[in-house]
């Protein structure tokens, strides 16, 4: 069985390009002439002068003798009936590719189901036409199919990137670090003392190989050693004891955020200035339903003259209850080497009861003094893993980085305008 290309549909409805040639020789024509006026010109050159319709002299086309209807044309016509072509014929067009052969096993296959009720039409029915022949199925539209689940952006994901959003829409910059970093940048220019106990290996984790970095300029060097000695000219005594740039130069996986906010002020700020830093963070811990050896956390300063403690509560606050959706929150002093006064905030979780999720303050000017910095600087740190526990609603912090397809699937992805 045969059918025609979409070549031979073309030719059979507007001709063969040679016969059209042909039409156009009442006298001879240019070969120009004949090119512009003929569509597939070449083919036409080609075939016609092969079947000695055409002569050419110099560069005009003379026509030989007129043709009758070919019998190409005769099987073209008959393949379109669906008909038994001409054998001579069938070979010219499926060399010059105006027919193609249809599959015996294709044929049978169709033809098996000439009478039968289809639910679906085949490939063998589409390209044998056989599909005309066939009955249908009926479908009814009333009865729920099968539930399809599409791809889509993790929930954690998308709540992450929704809080990076909302604090771009405040004028916060994005501030960037990596995530093995120095001892100096985690520790050392937040002035925690060398041998201050979140330094120890209990506490936090250290690299095998390599074990140390470079540290930065001599400058920041050089007045953040004089601040942890002796105050340097920051108003302080320091901690008193022989800075040691060996510790500061190890490497370890980043314990907090808070070193890329170090970083960004040793950089430069604008004044006023807002930034803000989403990136994980490694610590030793107990792995429970609120504490992991991994997280993220968000990490935010604003610098500016006029700043004091009340309006790095009421952020906190705003961020409670606008970003987390929390419907409680509490206040509780705390205590961190780099800052003072420093702040503990707290949400009640509707399953879990009160959980700690972030720790602020001001920054002392211990920090800030010797990175450049001689405005106030409030600072915090949000468990940012926390806050989508209250967002998601799950009681369980392991819940935002499960394989379980269950939750995964039924979770639902709020599509902001």
């Amino acid at each position: 069985m045969y059918s025609l290309t979409e070549e031979g549909k073309k030719y059979l409805e507007s001709g063969l390009p040679e016969k059209n040639l042909v039409a156009l020789l009442g006298k001879p024509i240019t070969i120009e002439q004949a090119r512009k006026k003929v569509d597939g010109f070449a083919i036409a050159l080609s075939w016609a002068k092969k079947n000695k319709w055409i002569r050419i002299e110099g560069n005009k086309i003379t026509l030989v003798r007129k043709p009758g209807k070919t019998i190409e044309e005769e099987a073209m016509e008959a393949v379109s009936r669906g008909d038994k072509p001409d054998s001579r014929a069938v070979k010219i067009l499926l060399k010059r590719r105006l027919v193609r052969e249809e599959r015996d096993d294709d044929l049978k296959k169709a033809r098996r189901m000439i009478g039968k009720q289809v639910a679906n039409l085949s490939p063998e029915l589409i390209k044998t036409g056989l599909w005309k022949k066939v009955t249908l199925k009926k479908y009814d539209v009333s009865i729920t199919g099968s539930r399809i689940y599409p791809g889509k952006r993790h929930p954690y994901n998308s709540f992450l990137d929704t809080v990076r959003d909302k604090l771009f829409k405040l004028g916060f910059k994005e501030m960037t670090g990596p995530h093995i970093e120095l001892e100096f940048w985690n520790f050392d220019a937040l002035y925690q003392a060398q041998n201050h106990p979140s330094r120890d290996w209990t506490q936090t984790y250290s690299l095998k190989t390599p074990k140390k970095g470079s540290l930065p300029g001599k400058g920041v060097v050089g007045r953040v050693k004089a601040t942890h000695e002796n105050g340097w000219k920051t108003g302080s005594s320091g901690w008193g004891y022989k800075w040691d740039p060996e510790k500061a130069a190890r490497l370890m996986p980043r314990a907090h955020t808070t070193a890329c906010s170090a970083r960004q002020l040793s950089r430069g700020v604008d004044v006023p200035g807002k930034y803000f830093a989403i990136s994980r963070c490694f610590r030793p811990d107990v792995i429970d339903a609120t504490h992991g050896v991994e997280f993220n956390q968000c990490e935010g300063i604003v610098i500016d003259p006029s700043l004091n403690f009340r309006n790095l509560l009421g952020l906190l606050k705003t961020f409670a209850l606008e970003v987390a959706g929390a419907e409680e929150v509490r206040f509780f002093p705390d205590y961190y080497p780099f800052t003072e006064p420093s702040v503990q905030l707290s949400a009640k979780h509707p399953e879990m009861g009160w959980v700690e999720f972030a720790g602020a303050g001001i920054f002392r000017e211990e920090l800030t003094r010797p990175l450049g910095i001689e405005e106030p600087v409030i600072a915090w740190g949000l468990g940012i893993d926390r806050l989508a526990m209250f967002r998601l609603k799950i009681n369980d912090i392991r819940e935002l980085f499960t394989q379980n397809l269950g939750w995964l699937r039924e979770s639902r992805v709020v599509v902001e305008r």
